[in-house]
């Protein structure tokens, strides 16, 4: 068994004795983050509770830097594992400061009492992740997205090898979101920190993870880098998606066309078509997009939401063939949107200038 990781071994988790997921493997080595993803319900949270054994695994073993995780005392976990759930938690007349000061209890004597050392430690982990100032506040006073921040800095306080979070960034904002997850990434990379979690949101996932695990069913049906993961046409498969699209390449995530002989022609590139294409969507225009290169930042967006996209394999000529379908389209449409200006025509600049000029000519070019 490697020394300073969490491994699961064979692995079978349910309730009541009836087994929900078989034979778990997950390894998570000194220092690496691994996210579990999956639809809700398929069991995620149900691992992460089996594998800190606050739900008895129905067959198979977790082990803990090297040695089985439910032979270990409490107090021997505790210094080595802390965990961040998202049941929430009601301490009654407690500070923040001391809900995070409870991180510390594992290393304290008989009585709780803290040293200046524990106080010392308390006070950095809170600085850690941006609470200082709610030190005094009542913690059950606060929003529930503080109150996360609190109860990772209380996880972080115990100074442990392995931490287990359970969906750590469900009441986060964007900016908490991204602070949460640098914080995370910092200590895995300074410090060592092994990191197992479980994230609903698949663009963080693919980021700042180092392996990811898939449940689907009745088992984790992969388990590999973000790289080996985000393979064309797997995540919607893992979700049953049915309406809408996701692109593994870009994260993009859009919502279903609108089924309809489209009436607006957008001249796009350069990353600013896709939010005029969304907005057609919103109003339910169904439109056709071009000339793209498909190696083009609106090519993602252009090809989920879009009647029809007029493209070009990156980096190759524009052939006449493709004017004239782009001048077919035209001809078809009502309007033309232009989102480019001459700067942004870098590259095919005449070609699409060409398009404009005709769409003029049609009388058919409307302004953003």
């Amino acid at each position: 068994m490697k020394q300073g990781c969490l491994f699961t071994e064979k692995l079978t988790v349910g309730y009541d004795g009836l087994p929900l997921i078989h034979d778990i493997e997950i390894e998570v080595n000194k220092g690496e983050i691994v996210s579990l993803i999956g639809p809700n319900g398929a069991g995620k949270t149900t691992i992460l509770r089996s594998i800190i054994q606050q739900l008895p695994p129905i067959y198979g073993v977790v082990w803990l830097d090297g040695q089985q995780l439910n032979q270990m005392t409490g107090k021997e976990r505790a210094q080595k594992l802390s965990v961040v759930l998202t049941e929430r938690v009601n301490p009654e007349m407690m500070s923040c400061q001391d809900v995070v000061a409870t991180g510390r209890y594992p290393y304290t004597g008989t009585f709780g009492i803290l040293s200046q050392k524990d106080r010392d430690i308390v006070r950095s982990s809170m600085e850690l992740v941006h609470i200082s100032d709610l030190r005094d506040r009542d913690f059950n006073k606060i929003s529930d997205g503080q109150k996360q921040r609190v109860m990772l800095a209380r996880a972080l306080c115990q100074q442990p090898d392995v931490v287990v979070l359970d969906e750590p960034t469900s009441f986060l904002d964007i900016r908490y979101k991204l602070e949460f997850l640098t914080i995370l990434q910092e200590m895995s990379r300074k410090q060592n920190l092994t990191v197992l979690m479980s994230l609903h949101e698949l663009d963080l996932a693919g980021r700042i993870s180092d392996k990811i695990a898939c449940v689907r069913g009745d088992r984790i049906d992969r388990f590999g880098t973000p790289e080996e993961i985000f393979t064309r046409g797997y995540i919607p498969q893992l979700y049953h998606m049915t309406t809408g699209s996701y692109d593994e390449l870009t994260g993009n995530l859009e919502l279903e066309p609108v089924h309809q002989p489209p009436n607006t022609f957008v001249i796009a590139g350069n990353g600013t078509g896709t939010r005029i294409f969304r907005k057609l969507q919103r109003e339910g225009n169904s439109f056709v997009a071009g000339i793209l290169w498909e190696n083009d930042v609106d090519y993602a967006s252009a090809k989920s939401l879009a009647a029809e996209v007029i493209s070009v394999p990156a980096f190759h000529h524009i052939s006449n063939l493709k004017v004239l379908q782009a001048k077919e389209y035209i001809n078809r449409c009502d309007s033309v949107i232009c989102t480019l200006n001459t700067s942004d025509m870098v590259g095919f600049a005449q070609i699409l200038n060409d398009l404009v000029k005709y769409a003029i000519t049609q009388d058919k070019l409307t302004p953003i």
